[in-house]
């Protein structure tokens, strides 16, 4: 069977930020990020969908082994971001502002590297329940 399937992987991790750009005045960032400017930080609870899309493999009929995908998740994700202040305890954000469109594209590369290149990958990451962000961009 050579049909293209798409597996799902939901996750969550929950972090803090501030949304802050370091060449701005205090007041330039509160008039472009509002409340998630302010100094002491606040979080979130990250909901992550992660979507593999390939054929069926005749011999495993997986088209990846959630399992693998679990624990590469776990590892990739979770035990960077989880419980973390993304500004103050990861490299990923030390000059990059945590926006969840630019959280999203970090956590889409971290996964890339550990994926078959024959398979798919897209990520939407929901910062709430009505903020989510997709990479790569939907069609």
């Amino acid at each position: 069977m050579s049909e293209n399937v798409t597996v799902i992987r939901k996750a969550h991790f929950n972090a803090a930020h501030r949304l802050y750009n370091p060449a701005w005045s205090d007041a330039r960032n509160t008039e472009v990020f509002g409340k998630c400017s302010l100094p002491n930080y606040h979080g979130h609870n990250y909901v992550m969908e992660v979507e593999v899309t390939g054929p069926i493999d005749p011999e495993t009929g997986y088209v990846i082994d959630l399992g693998f995908l679990s624990q590469l998740i776990k590892t990739e994700v979770e035990a960077r971001f989880d419980h973390k202040n993304l500004n103050l305890d990861t490299a990923e954000f030390a000059t990059l502002i945590p926006t969840v469109e630019n959280i999203v594209v970090v956590i889409y590369r971290l996964l890339r590297a550990g994926i078959d290149n024959r398979l798919q990958l897209r990520v939407k990451l929901f910062e709430t329940e009505r903020n989510v962000a997709v990479y790569p961009a939907l069609p």
